[in-house]
Parts: structure tokens; C-alpha cells; sequence
């Protein structure tokens, strides 16, 4: 496998490695991060070696992820531009930075490619949407970027022009859903239920409900209908959703997120 570096072990760098572990060799990664210390942290847990710089780093790897804050690139990309050449991939997690800015600050001709992961990557089951022009990239190439973000979850392959989309969708909704469970939680705690065991089912149902979405193929309108009985107790919670604007809520969350992204 060629090898694969990431700049940058925070959530998302760290969450991409662990997850490429089970499939590759320690050998195959490198990373960098800020501090020399939790550098040595990160060796000793995962056996990864790591470079002492971003442009060491650049220069011994073929696929080079950008795992930092958005606020940090121009620092990375001065650190790497005289480093890479065409034969490079990089791969960026930045949801506002755009391929031909990219390209602007490395060189016209370098590869870029464009992903959204989401923080449940760090429990194998993120999502991820990739953008890159396929014309740049060999098959073999495009199967290892799959590969990469295959390995702590699902990935699609979308249209550049989705990428805030995608954020929308799977980047930022994780933060509503723990809303979610932490509000069902605290209204079944209101009906006697210990917490431990609130988080518990709410979190669980959460988890059932949209495995039922992927793996039944069934719209999600469906499978509300199915568990709202006539007159029954479902269908009495999902009215008072209904009444207290649950719909429009998410709409101008997920609007506020767009314009954000945009």
C-alpha cells in the first residue's frame, strides 16, 4: 500500500487512522501534530511513527490528509506546496475550502480530493461524502480512497457542488440527534425512569430506527406509519411534534447550516 499521511490527530485524523488500522500495516501511515508530546502518546497506543514536520511528512507520503482546522490551513499549505508533486493525492476535510482553492495555493495540476466525514467515524460508523474529477485519478487510486474512508463507515461519491449538502446532512446532524436522545432522555426521566437507563433507550431506539432506514429500503415515512397505531399513543406523540413546529425546526437548521457552509 502506498503510504498514507495525516496532518493533523484530531478527532477526525485520529478517527480515519484507528480505522485504517484494521485493514493496513502500522507501516503504511505517518502523522504529524502540534506538540512532540502527544505525538509520543499517539506512537505509543497505535504504533504509528510520526515525522517531526508537515514537510517531512509531505515527502515520504503519497496520500496526504488534511486533518486540521480550517483556520490552520494556510500554516499547512506553506509548510507543503514546494513538497508536493502530481504523483500526490491530498485529501481535505475542510467543509469550506474548495478544490480550486486548493489548487490555487499548491499548483493547478495537483489532485485534490474533497471528503466530509462525521464524528461517529470514531465508533466505526461514520459518513462520509467524497468529491474529486475522476479523470485525475487511476482506478487503483480510487479504490484506496474508498478504502480509506470505507474503514470507519459507509462513503459516497457525490458532486463537489453537495459538499455543503453533506454537511448538512451527516457533518453537523450528529449534534441534533444527541439533542435529541438528551431531550427524549430528560422527558422519560420526567416520567420516573433512571437516567442511565433513559440514555440507554433512547439511545438504542435512535440507533434501531435509522438501521431500519438503511437496511430495510423502506421510506422513513413508512416505518413512522407503521408504529402509529389509529388513536393509539404514537401517533399522539408524533401530532404534539407536529403542533410544536418539529419539522420546521429542522429545515432552519439545516438552512442556518447551509448559509454557514456556504
Amino acid at each position: 500500500m502506498d503510504k498514507i499521511g495525516f496532518i493533523g490527530m484530531g478527532n477526525m485524523g485520529s478517527a480515519m487512522m484507528r480505522g485504517l488500522l484494521k485493514k493496513a500495516d502500522v507501516t503504511d501511515m505517518l502523522f504529524t501534530v502540534a506538540h512532540e508530546e502527544h505525538a509520543k502518546e499517539i506512537f505509543k497506543e497505535t504504533g504509528v511513527m510520526y515525522c517531526d514536520s508537515n514537510a517531512e511528512l509531505a515527502s515520504k507520503c503519497k496520500y496526504i490528509v488534511l486533518a486540521v482546522k480550517p483556520v490552520v490551513y494556510p500554516k499547512v499549505l506553506k509548510n507543503i506546496q514546494d513538497i508536493v508533486k502530481r504523483d500526490n493525492v491530498i485529501i481535505s476535510l475542510a467543509p469550506g475550502v474548495s478544490i480550486d482553492q486548493l489548487k490555487e495555493k499548491l499548483g493547478i495540476d495537483r489532485r485534490i480530493v474533497r471528503a466530509m466525514p462525521n464524528t461517529p467515524a470514531l465508533v466505526g460508523e461514520g459518513m462520509t461524502g467524497i468529491a474529486y474529477d475522476d479523470k485525475e485519478f487511476t482506478d487503483d487510486e480510487k479504490a484506496l480512497i474508498g478504502e480509506i474512508f470505507g474503514a470507519f463507515g459507509r462513503c459516497v461519491k457525490v458532486d463537489e457542488s453537495l459538499i455543503p449538502a453533506v454537511v448538512c446532512a451527516s457533518g453537523s446532524s450528529p449534534a441534533y440527534a444527541y439533542m435529541f436522545i438528551e431531550a427524549l432522555a430528560d422527558s422519560v426521566v420526567k416520567c420516573g425512569m433512571p437516567r442511565k437507563m433513559a440514555y440507554e433507550f433512547c439511545a438504542q431506539s435512535l440507533l434501531g430506527a435509522a438501521k431500519m432506514v438503511l437496511e430495510t429500503g423502506e421510506h422513513p415515512g413508512k416505518l413512522k406509519d407503521d408504529v402509529c397505531s389509529p388513536g393509539g399513543t404514537t401517533i399522539a406523540g408524533v401530532s404534539a411534534l407536529e403542533e410544536n413546529g418539529f419539522r420546521k425546526a429542522v429545515f432552519a437548521a439545516t438552512q442556518k447550516c447551509y448559509d454557514k457552509c456556504r
